[in-house]
């Protein structure tokens, strides 16, 4: 338990570390005033305004109207996947239902796959479309963060920057610099990255295999660095191509979790407030650090029919105990732990283990994080989430006091609660609206694999995971209907943006304002009581709007399980 305890801290340490220089490089990005060369030229190829300065509409329109636009392109080539070279296994184009579910996942960094990877697309489509739209949806996040906080950092001002100058930016001194380093890393780790479809071998029994490669390495960088977790293969981060060594584990952990952790410390920069940008850390910190000492407790304790039935659960020198049902072992019950923790708490997806075969607490915990969606969230998008929760968070303590709230120096008005409101509400009404409406489909229980409350979970699951723009699954639901691929589809793009731009809204309303010095009834944020009274009030709303689903779900099954 010692070096379980050791290598979570070494992880979080080293988490810290990146935070700082990665947050420090953001900022220099967001606030640089020349262009690189390959800027330039991407500007001239769009056509762009480099001396526009846009409003926060302008700015959400532009992203908006821009991921439409790409999510298009996405949606043809998977249509036309079947007239595309490098298809040398034959691949067949997808429906027009689960094309539309796959181009509406990857642009909204969502990367849920209703298909298995290796046996539904070419490397054709898995690069021109799949890694393409994995750019860019994560580019696209990062970007209206930097728009944000630049944003939140102005005063008599209706100037969030330009759209276009932010998503390349990110996209040519971030996104690409970093994937082009981690995948050298990975080829040296073993990962395939090759244009050849397959390769055949001989088993020791003399037996003919086929074992599907592809551009693995490549696919895997940004699929973590850009917190999407779609799977080149179907079993995704378990699949020793994609995940081959527990040193790749940690890799993919740090990697989920640098730009979310990174951008705390580039919103102190950028507002010089960086006292204020590590009491948000802290409290990203301390909501991750209590949900992976929940899913690792509920996990290595085991399952309580296997231990009344005789079955030896317990931690020992021996075995390693817990729960291993649907775990490699190549990582255990530490690393799995660690790394669900992590994928779910940055909205990423990957998974290294069965979802499906956790301990209903250790099922309730992923669950519980993407509900909450902002226990360092995905790039860009966590942020932002976070902050709507501490406008809230500022708004009902001065509620409290009998003044009105303020926030780094901005009245906070009626105007700003309403769309903070607006987001806040948007998520719970896509994922409970959407299980509730696939409770009462006929056609459900053909899907389920598993009746009652499991059953219940895999739905709730699956709508969270959508709205949440997570993309994993308990995987005993079979999605890949015309209902579920279309409903799961709208469920990604209403969390994606009903979210997003209404808190653009907010950011430039607050630009918007003048700067007010602090009196004596101002509730200071930059405090470890504001970091308390934050996550309180995280889980406060996050309890009182999901409780009652989960409750039907993973709880019930554990009260179920304790049975005598």
């Amino acid at each position: 338990m010692e070096l379980i305890t050791l290598e979570f801290t070494l992880v979080l340490a080293l988490m810290t570390g990146l935070a700082l220089l990665m947050g420090h490089w953001l900022a220099r990005c967001f606030e640089g005033s020349g262009h690189w060369a390959v800027e330039r030229l991407s500007y001239r190829a769009l056509g762009v305004d480099l001396a526009e300065r846009m409003g926060w509409a302008r700015y959400g329109l532009a992203l908006l109207l821009s991921n439409a636009a790409m999510m298009l392109l996405g949606y043809l080539l998977l249509r036309l996947q079947g007239w595309l070279p490098l298809n040398d296994l034959g691949n067949a184009a997808q429906a027009p239902d689960l094309a539309f579910n796959t181009a509406a996942s990857f642009i909204t960094n969502t990367n849920w796959q209703s298909y298995g990877g290796e046996g539904s697309l070419s490397n054709a489509t898995q690069m021109l479309a799949i890694t393409f739209l994995m750019f860019c949806g994560a580019t696209a996040g990062v970007a209206a963060a930097g728009g944000f906080i630049r944003a939140l950092a102005r005063a008599s001002s209706q100037d969030m920057g330009n759209y276009w100058v932010d998503f390349m930016r990110v996209l040519w001194r971030v996104m690409l610099p970093l994937c082009f380093v981690m995948a050298l890393v990975y080829v040296w780790k073993g990962m395939p990255q090759t244009l050849a479809s397959d390769v055949v071998a001989t088993t020791l029994e003399g037996a003919q295999q086929q074992i599907i490669l592809g551009p693995v390495a490549s696919f895997e960088t940004i699929k973590h660095i850009g917190t999407n977790g779609g799977g080149f293969f179907s079993m995704n981060a378990a699949h020793p191509f994609e995940n081959p060594t527990p040193l790749s584990n940690v890799l993919h952990i740090l990697s989920m979790l640098l730009i979310p952790s990174a951008l705390t410390v580039t919103f102190g920069l950028m507002l010089a407030r960086r006292k204020q940008g590590w009491v948000f850390f802290g409290a990203f910190l301390v909501m991750f650090i209590g949900f992976l000492a929940l899913v690792f407790g509920a996990e290595q304790a085991g399952n309580p029919l296997l231990a009344r039935a005789g079955a030896d659960q317990v931690m020992s020198s021996a075995q390693p105990g817990g729960n291993l049902e649907g775990k490699e072992l190549r990582f255990g019950i530490a690393d799995t732990a660690l790394f669900v923790a992590t994928t779910t708490a940055a909205t990423t997806g990957s998974v290294n283990a069965m979802h499906d075969s956790r301990t209903p607490m250790g099922g309730f915990v992923p669950l519980a994080q993407m509900m909450l969606n902002c226990v360092f969230g995905g790039d860009g998008v966590g942020f932002i989430n976070l902050i709507q929760y501490a406008i809230l968070t500022v708004f009902l303590a001065g509620t409290m006091i009998g003044r009105t709230p303020e926030f780094l120096g901005k009245k906070i008005e009626a105007r700003e609660i309403k769309l903070v409101m607006l987001s806040v509400l948007a998520h719970p009404a896509s994922i409970l609206g959407f299980t509730a409406l696939a409770s009462l489909w006929p056609d459900t229980a053909a899907s389920l694999a598993n009746p009652g409350a499991h059953g219940f979970s895999e739905v709730l699951y699956a709508y969270t995971s959508g709205t949440a723009n997570n993309g994993s699954a308990f995987a005993g639901l079979n999605a890949n209907t015309p209902f579920f691929n279309t409903t799961i589809g709208l469920a990604m793009l209403v969390g994606r943006y009903l979210t997003l731009l209404p808190m653009l809204a907010v950011a430039g309303s607050l630009a918007a304002k003048k700067t007010v010095a602090d009196g004596p009834g101002t509730f200071p944020t930059a405090t470890p009581l504001f970091m308390g009274l934050l996550v309180f009030v995280v889980l406060v709303v996050g309890g009182l709007t999901f409780l009652p689903a989960p409750a039907l779900g993973p709880v019930v099954e554990q009260l179920q399980m304790l049975q005598p």
